[in-house]
C-alpha cells in the first residue's frame, strides 16, 4: 500500500461538472476541522510539488485550530469542486478500506515469534530505465542478479520457502503467519513486543510481483460465496484450512518489505511521503488520481450510513486500479478493522481543485 510518490501522471477524466459547495452531497454536515491535519501534512510537501499550493498553505499556516466554519471557508476559498468520471460517462466507483493492524512479535526469534518481517533485501534491484526511454516512465523493474542476468525477484513461495533465501534480513518475528500475510496487503502496522513496547512498522519495498487477490481465488474455486467475501471469512478460511492455507497464499506472488517507524504513535507514511489520518487520507490510483489532491468522497460506510467526507490522496496500493477507485484509511483498533474488512461501497468522487494565484 505504501510506496514511492510520482506526481506527473495526469488525472484521467470525462469534463466535469462543476457543482456548487451547496451541491456537494453532504459539505454542509461535515466536519472540516478534523480534515485540517491532513491538509497541513499535505503542506509538508505539495508547495515543492506544485507552485499553486504554495498560497494555500502559507495561508493555511496563520490559522492555529480552526473550527470547524473557519476550516469550511478556507477550503471554499482555495478549491473548486469538480466531478469526476469516468471514460464511459460513469459518475460512480468504487471504495474499498483499509487500516493499520496489531501484530503480536519479537526481536528474538522462538518457538512462538517464528514468522518473519523483512526489511528491504540487499540483493533487490531496481532497474529505472525512464531516461533512456521516457514511455517507461514511472515504471521500474524489480529482480536480482544471477551471473551476468536480471532475473525476477523472488516470489512468495520461494521466499517463504524452506530454503528461506532472505534469512538474515528480518527485522523481527510474529506469531502468526497469516498476521505476515495481511500486513503486507494493509501496507504497514504496529507490533506488540512481549514487554508491551508498541513499535511502528511501514512499506518499504515490494518484489516487483503483481498483485494477486486471493479473496477473488477463492471465490472463482466456488469454495467462498462473493456475497460473503470479507477480511473476516477470509482470515477464518485459511485458519480454518491449514493444509491449503499456504498454497493459497502463494497465489500472490506480490511480498512487502518493511521499515522500522521512528514513531508509532504518528499515522504510517503514505506514497506522498506523510503520515496518514484516519478518516481523512485515502489511497488513490495516481494515474487517475494525482497523489496531494484534495477529493470530496460520497459514498457509505459498511453499515449503509453516509460517509461524505473531505479526504486527501495521500497513498496507493497494489490493488487500488483503475477509474474511479478509492481505498479509505480507517486508523487503528477494533472499529477501524470492522469497518476496512467489509468496506466495500460505491461512491462518487469529487476533485477539489485549486484554484490559481490571483
Amino acid at each position: 500500500m505504501l510506496s514511492g510518490c510520482d506526481d506527473k501522471e495526469e488525472i484521467i477524466e470525462q469534463p466535469p461538472t462543476n457543482p456548487a459547495w451547496n451541491q456537494l452531497p453532504g459539505w454542509q454536515d461535515d466536519k472540516h476541522s478534523e480534515a485540517w491535519p491532513a491538509l497541513l501534512n499535505n503542506c509538508r510537501v505539495m508547495p515543492k510539488k506544485s507552485e499553486v499550493w504554495k498560497p494555500i498553505c502559507a495561508d493555511a499556516a496563520t490559522l492555529v485550530n480552526p473550527n470547524d466554519q473557519t476550516a469550511k471557508q478556507f477550503f471554499e476559498k482555495h478549491f473548486a469542486p469538480q466531478q469526476l468520471f469516468a471514460e464511459d460517462g460513469r459518475a460512480t466507483g468504487f471504495f474499498t478500506g483499509y487500516y493499520e493492524p496489531l501484530l503480536h512479535g519479537s526481536f528474538t526469534k522462538d518457538d512462538t515469534y517464528k514468522y518473519p518481517l523483512y526489511r528491504t533485501p540487499e540483493e533487490l534491484l531496481i532497474v529505472d530505465l525512464s531516461s533512456l526511454y521516457p514511455e517507461l516512465e514511472g515504471k521500474r523493474v524489480r529482480g536480482r542478479v544471477v551471473g551476468n542476468k536480471v532475473i525476477p525477484f523472488y516470489d512468495r513461495a520461494e521466499i517463504d520457502s524452506q530454503e528461506e533465501p532472505l534469512k538474515g534480513q528480518e527485522i523481527l518475528w510474529v506469531d502468526n503467519r497469516d498476521d505476515v500475510f495481511f500486513l503486507q496487503i494493509q501496507g504497514s502496522g504496529r507490533v506488540q513486543l512481549p514487554d508491551g513496547q508498541i513499535v511502528g512498522v511501514g512499506y518499504d519495498n515490494q518484489n516487483g510481483h503483481p498483485y494477486v487477490s486471493i479473496g477473488k481465488r477463492l471465490i472463482e474455486s466456488g469454495k467462498v460465496e462473493r456475497k460473503h467475501m470479507n477480511l473476516f471469512t477470509l482470515k477464518d478460511w485459511l485458519a480454518e484450512n491449514d493444509d491449503e492455507a499456504q498454497a493459497l497464499l502463494n497465489e500472490n506472488p506480490s511480498y512487502v518489505f518493511f521499515n522500522l517507524r521512528e514513531n508509532a504513535d504518528e499515522g504510517p507514511r503514505g506514497s506522498l511521503n506523510v503520515p496518514l489520518v484516519a478518516e481523512r487520507s485515502i489511497a488513490v490510483d495516481r494515474k487517475r488520481i494525482s497523489l496531494g489532491s484534495a477529493v470530496w468522497v460520497d459514498t457509505r460506510y459498511p453499515d449503509e450510513s453516509p460517509l461524505q467526507k473531505l479526504v486527501f490522496a495521500q497513498d496507493t496500493g497494489g490493488a487500488i486500479r483503475g477509474e474511479l477507485r478509492g481505498d479509505f484509511f480507517f486508523g487503528n483498533g477494533e472499529q477501524a478493522e470492522y469497518h476496512a474488512g467489509r468496506m466495500k461501497q460505491d461512491s462518487a468522487f469529487y476533485l477539489l481543485q485549486p484554484k490559481p494565484m490571483e
